[in-house]
């Protein structure tokens, strides 16, 4: 609050009577104007922050911990007063403390002893709920929830369509008709049914450690290119669970996405119509097959009508996921907690 200009004093050192009723005025005015300005905080709103938003990484999600110190949000993402931390003596001063689901033990004793009451706690997960396990232990712990899922407090999709101004179609030089890149595969999974009735009727390039053909940081790219199609299928199925195997590996590649996941309207939310085949399009997998051998040139280019308008933006770097925090939290609800995480994320 500004300070009142010094009181002028009388021969003998204390104020006229005129100056105090004068600055008396002048503290209760600046005070409603401070209160009028800054209300207080009873409808669950964010609380006005005049300073960076400090946002506490307890572990960070992935083994490699790159580097976070300075002002890296606005340096990196452009985004403003938001300073992340992963120094634990700070927890007193942090206004938001992430915890990765990942890194989480199976006790609330390695968690804070002391949690200030306006600090919010954030779990944070990008898998599946059926590779998400342990979720009993968290209820009435967390205020916020950050996930692939669109209802989330704080939405993180693995990619996204950006438009573009560039009108142009780039359809990489074709090898082969379909490849798949697979790291852990199990029976048990719906993908592995359906790539074994499917590879009756054509062949697949499989790439990966499942196939002892694991592929470079750099190669993964070169490689699906060369495929028209690429069996774009997720580990498990669940709503909004749409991950690298359709942004990246498939629609960044420049090859058609062949897609098992959730049902095709749920796709439809992310990504253009005809940008994919969806496995429940057909009626078998034999027609599936006949549908891509037979495909002419004029009906292939279609699938890429997108790059018209939209390019594909990964994300990838969990030093951004951790800055969109800082942009979401103005409009995040305040004061509550997941009573239930568990039934919250399996619904």
């Amino acid at each position: 609050m500004p300070r009142a200009s010094p009181l002028p004093r009388l021969p003998w050192g204390r104020p006229s009577v005129k100056a105090v009723v004068t600055a008396g005025v002048l503290v209760t005015t600046l005070w409603n104007l401070r209160s009028f300005l800054n209300p207080s905080n009873d409808s669950g709103e964010a609380p006005k922050h005049t300073e960076p938003l400090v946002v506490l990484v307890w572990e960070w999600p992935s083994k490699k911990v790159p580097n976070i110190s300075g002002d890296i949000c606005r340096e990196l993402y452009g985004i403003v007063d938001c300073w992340l931390t992963m120094e634990r003596r700070l927890l007193g001063r942090a206004d938001v403390v992430v915890f990765p689901h990942t890194r989480l033990q199976p006790s609330k004793d390695t968690l804070p002893k002391e949690r200030p009451p306006e600090q919010n706690w954030v779990w944070v997960s990008l898998e599946s709920p059926s590779n998400t396990k342990a979720l009993a232990g968290w209820n009435q712990t967390f205020n916020w929830v950050m996930t692939y899922r669109r209802d989330s407090d704080i939405f993180i999709p693995y990619g996204k369509l950006v438009p573009n101004q560039s009108a142009t179609v780039n359809i990489p030089v074709k090898t082969s008709l379909v490849s798949w890149v697979i790291s852990n595969y199990h029976r048990t999974q719906k993908r592995a049914e359906v790539y074994k009735n499917l590879s009756r009727y054509l062949h697949v390039n499989i790439y990966g450690k499942a196939n002892k053909k694991p592929l470079c940081k750099d190669c993964l790219l070169p490689t699906t290119s060369k495929s028209k199609f690429y069996l774009a299928f997720e580990n498990s199925i669940h709503q909004d669970y749409i991950t690298e195997k359709l942004w990246r590996n498939s629609l960044l590649a420049g090859t058609v996405p062949v897609v098992l996941g959730p049902p095709r309207a749920n796709y439809e939310q992310f990504v253009p119509a005809d940008s994919f085949i969806h496995v429940d399009d057909f009626d078998s997998l034999a027609e599936l097959a006949t549908f891509l051998k037979t495909m002419n040139s004029s009906r292939y280019r279609q699938f890429f009508a997108w790059q018209k308008r939209y390019s594909v933006k990964l994300y990838a770097d969990w030093r951004e996921r951790m800055c969109t925090i800082c942009t979401a939290y103005p409009s995040l609800p305040h004061g509550r907690v997941y009573p239930d995480l568990e039934s919250w994320f399996n619904t």
